[in-house]
């Protein structure tokens, strides 16, 4: 019997340990290892964040689940993984052995880069995580009982740009619903060369689209904008050129302010001679496996994957739904070909598809492949975006609950999409 282990217990993760446990049966074990006894839907964040969801809405309880269906758990989370031994070390100090590992931590949220930045010692909020998502509501009611100016973005070095443009989007919507967005100035602030470039160098008229869209709202923006530090109501950060020199110095006032912070590996993998690279993200070849130790596979935002082109302020690539799914399959049957003897022949679809939720609008995009030049870039923008996100939210509840294995996107959205497009060319 082969034991095959699964850290991280967030989208990647459970959908790994419900394909593995459906490839592999009882005859061989799979376990989940989380830092908690709960999976969260992290794309219902900025939802919670303005009270259209609650907590207890988005989160699954994991121990009873696990069980009933096969999985061994633990919730106490991962201080280190040795790959020598074939061992993970718990933060209880306990240990767990393994024939295969899979890494699906997600990153590590480095506010420790910008001096003032984050929810736990700094002044801006986060949307990364549901109990953050739970804290900027409390600082978003804040501001309803006293309006001022917002700031929302991202730091030098993010890559996941997209909720950014959700929350600033939903945000001005709840402030219309609630008739005093005329008192909230808004503005966004991004290290991306311009507006809708997502850390993937646009896709389709990305660009365009979001420009309107931040026009038509009244929220201004500066782009190759490297934020340096935070204070208490005040954020401060350096505009370069195209060649990354200095261009102007800035200073915002800010009674809310969210910012998605850059990412990299958990202490648990970083500085791993061979597993990770300098940012402690994990090596991978084209079959999902760590070339130095190849019964170690990764998925998901923990992946090592080069930004898709240069920029003036750094910026990664984001790690997209239909990315992360894809490299779920593609690790099930490779694993299962080793434990057989067999080489790896399965290789994941590093594509980009993307459901941005505006509240009451959203835009859609296709990039594949991810890196250009691409067969598919393309970008729309409707209400239906919106229902999609609901649905997509909706499904995969129903998904973790109920241990389904469907890949939602490949099953559903990119159908969704080529319906879209049909009717758009018609």
């Amino acid at each position: 019997m082969a034991r095959i282990v699964v850290i991280g217990a967030g989208i990647g993760g459970i959908s790994q340990v419900y394909e593995l446990k459906k490839a592999l049966g009882k005859e061989h074990q799979v376990t989940l290892v989380g830092d908690s006894d709960r999976f969260e839907f992290t794309p219902s964040n900025p939802w919670v964040a303005v009270g259209w969801r609650k907590e207890k809405q988005v989160i699954v309880e994991l121990p009873a689940l696990m069980k009933k269906h096969g999985i061994e758990f633990f919730s106490q989370g991962v201080r280190r993984v040795h790959p020598d031994e074939n061992r993970i070390a718990l933060n209880d100090d306990t240990s767990l052995d393994y024939d295969y590992l899979v890494i699906a931590t997600g990153p590590k949220l480095a506010f420790d880069e910008v001096k003032g930045l984050g929810p736990h010692s700094g002044f801006t909020q986060s949307i990364c995580k549901t109990g953050h998502a739970n804290t900027s509501l409390i600082d978003f009611e804040k501001l309803v009982v006293d309006p001022g100016p917002v700031v929302i973005g991202a730091a030098p070095g993010a890559s996941c740009f997209g909720p950014a443009y959700e929350y600033a989007f939903i945000l001005d919507t709840e402030l219309k619903k609630r008739k005093i967005r005329d008192r909230v100035p808004m503005h966004f602030v991004t290290p991306e060369p311009y507006i809708g470039h997502l850390g993937l160098d646009g896709v389709g008229d990305t660009k365009g689209l979001m420009e309107s869209e931040l026009r038509d709202r009244h929220i201004h923006w500066t782009c190759n904008a490297k934020i340096t530090q935070v204070g208490d109501g005040t954020i401060r950060f350096t505009e370069v050129d195209d060649d990354g020199k200095e261009k102007k110095q800035h200073e915002l006032p800010f009674r809310h302010s969210m910012i998605l912070p850059a990412f990299k590996g958990v202490d648990a993998v970083i500085d791993i001679d061979g597993l990770t690279n300098p940012r402690g993200f994990i090596l991978i070849d084209e079959f999902q496996r760590n070339p130095t130790y190849n019964n170690i596979y990764a998925v998901g935002v923990c992946v090592a994957i080069p930004p898709v082109a240069t920029t003036p302020v750094a910026t990664g690539a984001p790690k997209t739904g239909y990315m992360i799914e894809s490299m779920v399959t593609a690790t099930t049957h490779n694993i299962a070909d080793a434990i057989k003897g067999r080489d790896p022949e399965q290789r994941a679809s590093w594509n980009a598809v993307c459901l941005a939720d505006f509240g009451d609008t959203g835009v859609a995009f296709v990039a594949l492949p991810q890196i250009p030049p691409r067969n598919t870039n393309w970008a729309s923008r409707g209400k239906w975006v919106h229902m999609a996100k609901v649905a997509y939210e909706k499904y995969f509840l129903h998904k973790v609950r109920a241990a389904k294995t469907e890949p939602y996107y490949e099953k559903t959205v990119l159908k969704m999409l080529g319906a879209v497009r049909l009717k758009e060319s018609a």
